[in-house]
């Protein structure tokens, strides 16, 4: 449980480091905001970036699991940034997905 705690906290602040540096470009070009906003998304994918290198897994096993932590993070960006209410089916997938997590992240190793 506690690995489990630990790699879900490990994923969210990768999921979340990977949508800001998302989120101020997106910012840039459709909101014409400043420039000068590239500057902590260039940072903050760089930080996404080595989170995903401290992962204990394969590159695409981390990959896989981490889909599904990215999923709930969005959706939880959507509410409380963007301020659109989720729906059940929202919620759902999401509840889905971070089982998908668990069950990758958390199986057996195969020594």
């Amino acid at each position: 449980m506690v690995e489990l705690l630990r790699l879900s906290f490990l994923f969210a602040l990768t999921a979340l480091a990977e949508i800001v540096g998302c989120y101020l470009p997106w910012l840039v070009l459709k909101h014409d905001r400043s420039a000068l906003l590239l500057v902590p998304a260039a940072a903050s994918l760089a930080l996404f970036a080595w989170l995903l290198t401290l992962h204990p897994t394969a590159a695409g096993r981390t990959y896989a699991a981490y889909g599904g932590m990215y999923i709930a993070v969005a959706l939880l960006w959507l509410r409380l940034v963007d301020g659109v209410s989720l729906t059940r089916w929202d919620v759902s997938g999401a509840a889905i997905a971070l089982v998908g997590m668990a069950v990758i992240a958390l199986q057996p190793s195969a020594n």
